[in-house]
C-alpha cells in the first residue's frame, strides 16, 4: 500500500484536519503492586488526554497538519497539555488559554473502566471560536467532532454551531459519539443534530449497545444509519472484525491485525484518526485499504499502555504483516 502523500495541500500555513472536542487530564489511580486497587494509600498519575484530543495528536503523530482547537487553563494540569501539544506538533494557534479550573477525568478503577468528571465552569467551556487565526476555516478540509465536548454547556452549543458553519462551507464533518456516563441524560438532540451534518460517523460495538439500548447490533447500525443516510458508518468491535457501511449500501468487514496488547486506551481514537489521515493524505484509495489503515492504527495504538498515538511506520509495518 502507497504511503505518499497527494492529499491536501498545506502551503497555506493552515492545517487542513482539525479536531474540536475535549481536552483534559486523565487523574488515574494507580493500583497496589498486586493488583488490588490502593483505595487505603491512594497515588494517582496524571496523562493528558480526551477524545478530541487524541484524535488530533493521531493525525499529526501520522504526518499531517493538525490542529486541536479548544481552551485550556492557566493551571499545571493544563501546562502539561499544552507541553505534550507542542510535543505533538500541533498548531497551537487555536488553542486558548484561560483563567479558570482544568476538566479532570477521575479514572478511580481502571478494570472495568469507573471514572467522573470535574470541570464546573472549567476553562473548555470558555473556547471562543471568534478568538481562531483568521482565515483558517478557507483552508480546513475535515473537522472532527464528539465525545462528551458536546453535552457540556455552553461549549455544545458552540461546536455544534460552528461544525454547521464549517460544513456549509464545504468542510467534511467526523462524528464520533463516544457514548461516556457523562451523556446518559439528553443527548438524543445532539446525537441526531451532529450526525445529520457528518460525512464519516465512527462507533463501537459498546456505543451502539449504549445509545440504543434496546435494539440489536443490526438495529442499532440501521438506526444510526437512518440518522444521516448520506454519511459513512464505521463500526468498531475491539479484537473482533469492524465494518465499514458505504453510502451507497456496500458493507465492507475486516479484522484488526493481532498484536500483544499493552492496553485499549484510546485505540478508537487512534482509529478513527487514521481513517481520516488516510482519506486526507491518499484519497485514490478503496474503502478497504482506508477501513485497513485505520485498523492498523488502532492496532498499533494498543501495543503500548496510554493513549499512544502510533507513527506511519507503525502502522505500514503492521499493514506490511
Amino acid at each position: 500500500m502507497s504511503t505518499c502523500n497527494t492529499g491536501p495541500d498545506f502551503s497555506s500555513g493552515f492545517p487542513a484536519f482539525v479536531s474540536a472536542g475535549d481536552i483534559l487530564t486523565d487523574l488515574v489511580r494507580v493500583p497496589a503492586p498486586d493488583g488490588t486497587p490502593a483505595h487505603g494509600d491512594s497515588h494517582w498519575r496524571a496523562h493528558p488526554g480526551g477524545a478530541g484530543w487524541n484524535v488530533a495528536r493521531a493525525v499529526a503523530r501520522l504526518g499531517l497538519p493538525t490542529a486541536c482547537v479548544g481552551a485550556l487553563g492557566t493551571d499545571n494540569f493544563s501546562d502539561e497539555l499544552w507541553n505534550a501539544s507542542v510535543a505533538a506538533g500541533l498548531d497551537m494557534r487555536f488553542m486558548q488559554r484561560v483563567a479558570h479550573p482544568p476538566l479532570l477525568a477521575i479514572v478511580h478503577q481502571t478494570h472495568p473502566p469507573a471514572y467522573y468528571f470535574i470541570g464546573e465552569q472549567s476553562a473548555d467551556l470558555a473556547f471562543d471560536p471568534a478568538k481562531l487565526p483568521e482565515g483558517w476555516r478557507a483552508h480546513a478540509k475535515w473537522a472532527h467532532f464528539g465525545c462528551i465536548s458536546l453535552v457540556r454547556q455552553p461549549l455544545g452549543e458552540t461546536l455544534a454551531t460552528l461544525a454547521a458553519e464549517l460544513r456549509a462551507a464545504g468542510v467534511k464533518i467526523s462524528f464520533d459519539p463516544n457514548y461516556r456516563n457523562l451523556m446518559a441524560h439528553g443527548y438524543e438532540p445532539i446525537l441526531r443534530r451532529m450526525a445529520a451534518l457528518a460525512d464519516l460517523i465512527k462507533v463501537s460495538d459498546e456505543d451502539l449497545r449504549m445509545l440504543f439500548p434496546n435494539h440489536s447490533e443490526t438495529e442499532a447500525i440501521a438506526a444510526m444509519r437512518a440518522l444521516n443516510p448520506a454519511a459513512t458508518l464505521l463500526v468498531t468491535r475491539g479484537a473482533q472484525a469492524a465494518s465499514l457501511h458505504t453510502v451507497d449500501g456496500e458493507v465492507i468487514e475486516a479484522a484488526p491485525p493481532r498484536v500483544e496488547v499493552a492496553d485499549t486506551v484510546g485505540a478508537g481514537d487512534a482509529s478513527i484518526g487514521g481513517l481520516l489521515f488516510s482519506l486526507m493524505s491518499t484519497p485514490q484509495r478503496t474503502w478497504r485499504q482506508h477501513l485497513a489503515f485505520a485498523l492498523a492504527a488502532g492496532a498499533a495504538a494498543c501495543r503500548r499502555a496510554g493513549a499512544h498515538s502510533p507513527t506511519l511506520d507503525e502502522v505500514v509495518a503492521l499493514l506490511a504483516d
